[in-house]
């Protein structure tokens, strides 16, 4: 089995969250965390046996949870290969987009009266700040999308949140081929308090402006900057 799964801060470490009532969809949430956090970048194989002994849990059990993390698009399965993580298609960036500004928007716009719960909203954009100051650019970026991923937990929706889930571990994908990450995300910490500070105050209405911008302008950068990388990847082979 690949040693580095038993590493320090390796998968095995993971086995504890299983507890006894392991299933393939909680197999599949610390997966899908890991996929979002880079321990699996685009385009690793995905091996079976370092895995699942990793985890303690069985070929089933993990095939299962593969099975729904393709569903998700984070997976793919190549015949006589194996299971990758995958590669987003530029295209797909684009829809990525829409779907959380359809969310993200749509949250802000219903909350109704403030106060609003905002801890973990505001703890999300210190962990970013603070990641900025230590020049620690992944730890920047998991902020980033912690920050989103506390906006869409205000509308009190699990069902809301596992999408969102998804959403973002695939975007994270695209940041995962990128070469600089702080150039994506240092730009928009300000933004982030300034999204904040409108929710503190209540006005859900330029905290959606704000919002509404932000994502618009990150898919203008991002996507232009991916296609690029895409480009010399494929042109690199």
């Amino acid at each position: 089995m690949d040693r580095r799964f038993e590493e320090p801060g390796g998968l095995a470490m993971d086995r504890a969250l299983l507890g006894r009532t392991s299933t393939a969809e909680r197999v599949a949430d610390i997966l899908r965390d890991r996929i979002a956090e880079g321990f699996f970048p685009p385009g690793a194989r995905l091996s079976e046996d370092s895995i699942g002994g990793a985890l303690g849990v069985s070929r089933n059990t993990l095939r299962e949870a593969f099975r729904l993390l393709t569903h998700e698009r984070l997976l793919v399965h190549e015949l006589n290969r194996g299971v990758f993580v995958r590669m987003v298609a530029v295209e797909d960036l684009g829809d990525i987009y829409r779907v959380r500004g359809m969310v993200e928007c749509a949250v802000i716009r219903g909350l109704g009266e403030p106060p609003y719960a905002l801890d973990q909203v505001e703890a999300a954009v210190e962990a970013g700040e603070r990641a900025a100051l230590e020049r620690s650019w992944q730890d920047l970026s998991t902020a980033n999308i912690r920050f989103h991923q506390a906006l869409v937990a205000l509308a009190g929706s699990p069902r809301t949140d596992e999408l969102m889930r998804g959403v973002l571990a695939e975007l994270r994908l695209v940041f995962h081929v990128m070469d600089d990450p702080r150039r994506f995300h240092e730009p928009y910490l300000t933004r982030n308090r300034q999204i904040l500070e409108a929710l503190q105050s209540g006005d859900v209405v330029q905290a959606e402006r704000l919002l509404s911008s932000y994502l618009e302008d990150s898919r203008a950068q991002l996507s232009s900057a991916y296609a690029r990388r895409v480009a010399e990847q494929v042109s690199g082979r």
